[in-house]
């Protein structure tokens, strides 16, 4: 990091820096994922911030940036999708941890093909820190009651009980649900 980098606060860099540690990464690699992780300087400036994960094709991004917008438009939050965290990440599994980490909401929109981000609920549902903060605004199909397969409808059952499992079927209810996470 330079001198012209913002600050990151104590905790995250512990967080980062244990993570790192455990990973074996080289001191070049272990400078570049640090000063990726600077970058995101509005993360610590605003009150919620929102880690927005979902499917990069053509149609389905655009729901995921629509969302990103929705929550973007409140003067206390930050949202941002994965790809928004530069840098040359080989293991995308330690990038998903370490910016999870920092965030106060995680947010899925999930679709049915493909998900987009099915490697992440199950580090949703298997890390108590992450479904804590865990939020899904998951599409209906009608007529399709078997859209998702059975892990995911797991995961899903498991955010419904917490109250935190948001349907859609249309763009209009996508930025509905959007404006009623937290």
């Amino acid at each position: 990091m330079t001198d012209d980098d913002p600050p990151v606060p104590d905790e995250v860099l512990t967080s980062a820096t244990e993570r790192l540690e455990a990973a074996e990464l080289s001191l070049a690699d272990n400078e570049e994922l640090l000063h990726a992780l600077s970058e995101l300087q509005p993360v610590y400036e605003s009150e919620r911030s929102y880690f927005v994960l979902g499917n990069y094709d053509r149609e389905p991004i655009r729901r995921l940036n629509l969302v990103v917008d929705r929550l973007n438009r409140r003067s206390d939050a930050y949202a941002f999708r994965m790809v928004d965290v530069r840098g040359d990440w080989d293991n995308g599994i330690q990038k998903f941890c370490l910016v999870a980490d920092l965030v106060t909401h995680i947010v899925g929109v999930a679709e049915a093909e493909p998900s987009g981000f099915l490697v992440e609920q199950g580090l949703l549902a298997g890390t108590s820190d992450y479904f804590e903060k865990s939020h899904v605004l998951k599409r209906e199909y009608p007529g399709d009651d078997r859209a998702f397969d059975w892990m995911q409808d797991s995961v899903f059952d498991l955010l419904e009980d917490e109250g935190r499992l948001y349907r859609w079927e249309t763009e209009a209810d996508l930025v509905e649900a959007a404006d009623t996470l937290p």
